[in-house]
């Protein structure tokens, strides 16, 4: 039988069953997850928004919001709700504006990456790194809800997207590398039009972000410094005396550099040994730790960089290349998210659901392939930007947006990075997926270099798996080039 409706009736009629079939998913993730899933991190910030004693360690915005909620109704429910509200919200916008310019294909694809076992299995915990996916999932629904209709950003849909990228920037220390580049192109770069002159104003409005960033945390949120800042220089500072086989470390008492050598206390995964009580803790407490400004520390770590770069560079690289999980072993540590919150005296979490194991042992299983692997969606994020050949339709625009906003984001791991959770890249990877979606249903991708970064993005994962079958496994916490850099 012919369908006889209008168009316009059949793209509402389209819009209006993603948009169920978004609330319908929020539920489910809900259920699946319910009360919400607490990490270490979490417990931290819980107990600072029932003390009132809030500190920098973890960006305090999410603590004191938690402050507030917890009148309301305590424990992880409230966040759990927020999150997922903000998740399936934004997608189920998107998802919408695609129906009804006719693109209902990609409306509902829109949907299945929100589904995505990795992707909602990290989402449902309540963490600062899925507030910040949420938060920009959020805005770029409410973007796409205006801009695919052909109007201009009304101020409503400013004033809140504006709002969720402020708190996405306050909620993760290094969230600017996100939240900069894609509010500026949400907002048109404010009308700069040369990209050399938009690359200046994104590096300005980042150092900016910077600078403000500690100035509210501990004026406006008035939370104590627990040196935090130190951790990138104390990494690095270790990183280079490590890969540069410097015999001590200004500060270090005599010996006992070596010793941490000795205790492999190294390792490009994460700088955490050096803040362990149990492994090396008071070998970074003499580097950095205990100094009563953070002077010395900041002159060393500069000072070392100068003088040996190319040991940096090998530290930097090492631990970019852990982070992404590209040429590594098998048993990659911190790919999943956790099936259920961790032990703690203020009530968080319950037992998990069946539902919720079921989900996490899916996102298990996609975390082990090239699916899971940071790796493989920056390198489609580059593919996709590298093929765009024109961004005259808002849908193409949006997802050229996503595309960038995923690789400055995980492109700043290989600088500023302490540590390699698969969780820091939820944003990228979620991004990276969207914008798959939208510039394909935009016909806004050249073949040529579309396939040749098919190739690319084919090659990166073969690569990938080559290294998982020659590399040997490694135990957690010590992947791979600590053993191939000389770690004991």
């Amino acid at each position: 039988m012919t369908d006889t409706r209008p168009a316009g009736e059949g793209r509402a009629g389209s819009a209006a069953a993603v948009a169920l079939a978004a609330l319908l998913l929020c539920l489910a993730a809900l259920a699946a997850r319910w009360p919400g899933v607490a990490m270490y991190d979490t417990i931290s910030q819980y107990e600072q928004a029932l003390s009132g004693d809030f500190e920098d360690w973890h960006p305090p915005i999410m603590a004191r919001t938690w402050a507030l909620l917890i009148h309301v109704w305590p424990g992880t429910p409230p966040f759990l709700i927020l999150q997922q509200a903000l998740w399936w919200g934004g997608l189920g916008l998107l998802a919408a504006a695609l129906a009804r310019t006719g693109r209902s294909g990609a409306a509902w694809a829109v949907l299945a990456v929100g589904a995505f076992p990795l992707f909602v299995g990290w989402d449902t915990v309540v963490l600062k790194d899925a507030q910040l996916a949420s938060c920009l999932v959020a805005a770029t629904g409410l973007a796409a809800h205006v801009r695919f209709a052909g109007r201009g950003l009304p101020r409503w849909a400013a004033g809140a997207i504006l709002v969720l990228l402020a708190y996405a920037t306050l909620v993760r220390g290094n969230a600017v590398f996100a939240t900069v580049p894609l509010g500026l192109a949400l907002f048109g770069w404010l009308g700069v039009r040369a990209w050399w002159t938009r690359g200046a104003l994104m590096l300005a409005a980042i150092l900016a972000v910077l600078v403000v960033g500690p100035l509210i945390n501990h004026g406006v949120l008035q939370a104590r410094s627990s040196k935090v800042e130190r951790t990138l220089p104390l990494y690095d500072v270790v990183g280079i005396a490590h890969h540069a086989r410097l015999p001590d470390v200004p500060g270090a008492e005599p010996g006992q550099w070596r010793e941490g050598e000795r205790k492999a206390c190294y390792t490009p995964y994460f700088w955490n040994p050096y803040g362990m009580p149990s492994q090396c803790e008071p070998l970074g407490d003499a580097i950095a730790f205990h100094y009563p400004s953070g002077g010395p520390i900041i002159k060393l770590w500069l000072r070392l960089v100068v003088t040996h770069p190319v040991a940096w560079a090998e530290h930097r690289l090492r631990h970019f290349n852990s982070n992404i999980r590209f040429l590594v072993g098998t048993g990659e540590a911190d790919a999943a998210p956790p099936a259920g919150s961790e032990k703690n005296e203020v009530g968080l979490g319950a037992p998990p659901s069946a539902a919720g194991k079921a989900l996490v042992g899916a996102a298990a299983f996609v975390a082990v392939t090239p699916l899971g692997w940071p790796v493989t969606w920056l390198a489609l994020a580059i593919a996709l930007l590298g093929a765009v050949r024109e961004v005259r339709s808002p849908v193409a625009a949006l997802g050229a947006t996503l595309a960038f906003s995923a690789i400055v984001m995980s492109a700043s791991y290989g600088v500023v990075s302490i540590a390699s959770d698969l969780r820091y890249h939820l944003w990228s990877m979620v991004a990276s997926a969207l914008a798959l979606v939208l510039l394909v249903s935009a016909d806004a991708l050249d073949r040529r270099r579309w396939r040749i970064g098919v190739a690319l993005v084919t090659a990166i994962c073969l690569i990938g798996i080559a290294a998982r079958v020659v590399l040997p496994p490694e135990p957690y916490p010590y992947p791979v080039f600590g053993r191939l850099s000389g770690a004991a």
